[in-house]
């Protein structure tokens, strides 16, 4: 048996896993964020409007946890941004429970953040926004919020890794593009900030989701469950690519969220 060697030019998505890969070393991940987050679908009532549902089995979180095997926790709702998040939607589900304590968080908040950005004429605040000693004295910009809910799961779960991720591309030029740019830009800088804090950064390796993407992987202005599949494949594959580029950095995932330490290098 020949041990794998990681390739240094290898890209986060040059191999599309369709099992769980090192992903499953996580017994326990939870997954922070909107409707993409909920597998949701989008239906039509019976007087032709449409109706959204938040369908947590076809989420790419659970096609995860059959994939590796791990237990997933959707901490998401469609709609969802940071600030509702923090201000009652944690609250009101009892997300902080440190019964909920999690080996690996996933952040896939922005989207909706960015609606509101463009519709009040603001940006998405920055890095000076966050104090990384106490989230409390974070300003409540998008960042600093998106920041503080880090930084509570921090406290939770303190030996626990972070994978934030950044919005794909969708092939166009308009108004949300310079946000979804400072969006990824505001995610590098706050991995700098924490350790174990990694970026999942779609926006450069995933796939366009142009119109002939989403002719195959949409259903109206959500994904299909061909999409959210594709999506955990992406996820799982990223994460995987994470691990083996650094795996003695994941030796002691065993440990975390339990009273022992194994301090041995």
């Amino acid at each position: 048996m020949t041990l794998p060697v990681f390739d240094p030019n290898e890209k986060p998505l040059d191999t599309l896993l369709t099992d769980g890969g090192n992903v499953g070393i996580f017994r326990t991940i939870a997954c922070i964020g909107d409707s993409l987050s909920s597998g949701e679908f989008e239906g039509t009532g019976s007087e032709g409007q449409k109706t959204y549902h938040d369908m947590y089995d076809y989420s790419w979180g659970q096609y995860m946890a059959r994939l590796a095997g791990c237990k997933v926790y959707n901490f998401s709702r469609g709609g969802m941004n940071a600030r509702w998040y923090l201000d009652s939607f944690g609250d009101e589900r009892g997300l902080w429970n440190h019964d909920l304590a999690s080996q690996a968080y996933i952040m896939a908040l922005g989207v909706n953040d960015i609606s509101d950005a463009v519709r009040n004429n603001t940006d998405l605040g920055s890095i000076e926004d966050i104090d990384p000693a106490d989230w409390r004295n974070n300003k409540r910009s998008f960042i600093g919020d998106y920041a503080r809910i880090l930084q509570r799961y921090r406290e939770i779960a303190p030996d626990s890794y972070f994978f934030l991720m950044t919005i794909p591309r969708n092939g166009q030029n308009n108004e949300r593009t310079p946000l979804e740019e400072q969006h990824r830009n505001l995610l590098y800088a706050l991995a700098e900030l924490f350790p174990n804090v990694f970026v999942l950064d779609l926006r450069a390796y995933a796939p366009v989701y142009d119109d002939a993407f989403r002719h195959q992987y949409f259903l109206g202005g959500h994904m299909n469950p061909m999409g959210y599949l594709l999506t955990a494949r992406m996820v799982v594959s990223y994460i995987d690519y994470i691990i083996r580029s650094d795996m003695r950095r994941f030796a002691q995932v065993g440990f975390i969220n339990t009273p022992w330490k194994n301090t041995a290098q």
